[in-house]
């Protein structure tokens, strides 16, 4: 595969609110509750990989093999709203979320009882980097940024990435407890956030171009890539890396059905880079955005569902423990708040699905 990849209340997890979803539906909530009945169907997020994956016959071949017979791809509206994942995974009516492992920790730290069952390796400088105006003469480097306003959603990368690098450049963005030298102004939707920077309500945002609506708007021809993640940070070796979160006692009584989504993914991943074109075409019908976004995402370094996943459970709770550390010390008001100690932490990563465990893809 491929190596290259809140201003909101937190009294609720419901209303953590990024990046683009892959989430899996269970059958029923009575279903959960009674653990030993098998789940007569799965929904799942119409994704680029998805598509291919229903397209391809991979879901089917996987998921009959534990026993569910159907799977079902749905456009949800909500996708656009950062962490609408939290609420379906708190109320029961979602199985498997994608998120970055920052904004999973954070859910995870505001009382989400959620496990991690896969990270990606490490991401890279080019998936979220810092925009503004191809017209705006005022802004050309990170530096420019001092005294204008940036926009983003606070639990995801847009604000992680660029929180790092604005520091990085003595530049610290406004926080809660703290102003700085970057004026913040939380925008939670993609759609919005993106209009806020054409319209000049705002000076910058950071954003996923290897998604629809960061490809979308990058290849517009209306912005310009004014700054970069720090190279081999605390984003880019932790906070940014992509993960796959899944509701503790789901994950306990259904370990067999996150097992074939997992499996599901890679191959599909697999096919999808070993067939470009015809790949592209998929996602394009089926995601209904043009044939050059479709490839877009699949060739371009700042894409994120094509990743290699970490096999070391270890590996992942260092990760998770060192960027928490990190942004604490950096005055991040989200983890100051609350954040998960060792022991937490270990329990978060659940070890079943990586290496060595007992439903491992490895």
């Amino acid at each position: 595969m491929n190596n290259s990849q809140w201003s909101i209340s937190r009294s609720s997890a419901c209303k953590f609110v990024a990046g683009t979803l892959a989430l899996a539906f269970l059958a029923s909530s009575a279903s959960l509750a009674a653990a030993k009945e098998p789940l007569a169907f799965i929904n799942l997020p119409l994704t680029p990989w998805a598509a291919v994956a229903q397209e391809k016959g991979i879901f089917k071949e996987e998921f009959d093999k534990v026993g569910i017979k159907e799977v079902k791809l749905i456009a949800s509206g909500a996708a656009e709203l950062s962490g609408a994942e939290s609420a379906g995974l708190n109320r029961g009516s979602i199985a498997i979320a994608q998120r970055m492992l920052y904004p999973a920790t954070a859910h995870k730290a505001n009382g989400l009882d959620a496990v991690v069952v896969w990270v990606s390796e490490p991401s890279n400088k080019y998936r979220t980097p810092l925009l503004a105006r191809i017209d705006n003469k005022d802004v050309n480097s990170i530096a420019d940024m001092e005294g204008k306003t940036y926009g983003s959603n606070r639990v995801g990368c847009s604000y992680t990435s660029v929180f790092e690098a604005f520091e990085a450049a003595g530049l610290p963005l406004d926080t809660r407890l703290k102003a700085g030298k970057i004026r913040y102004q939380g925008v939670e939707n993609n759609g919005a956030r993106n209009a806020a920077l054409l319209s000049g309500a705002v000076d910058g945002l950071a954003t996923h171009i290897g998604n629809n609506s960061g490809a979308a708007l990058y290849l517009s021809g209306k912005v310009k890539i004014v700054g970069r993640t720090v190279e081999k940070g605390n984003y880019e070796n932790g906070a940014g890396r992509v993960s796959f979160f899944a509701m503790r006692d789901f994950a306990d009584a259904y370990p067999e059905a996150v097992q074939a989504f997992l499996i599901s993914y890679r191959r599909a991943t697999a096919w999808i880079q070993a067939n470009v074109d015809e790949a592209s075409e998929i996602i394009s019908r089926d995601t209904r955005v043009p044939v050059a976004i479709a490839k877009f995402q699949i060739v371009d370094p700042s894409g994120y569902e094509f990743i290699a996943g970490d096999a070391d459970a270890t590996n992942v709770r260092k990760a998770i423990h060192d960027f928490q550390a990190w942004y604490v010390d950096h005055g991040d008001d989200v983890f100051a708040d609350r954040k998960l100690n060792d022991q937490q932490i270990a329990e978060f990563v659940d070890g079943k699905f990586f290496k060595g465990g007992a439903y491992s893809i490895y």
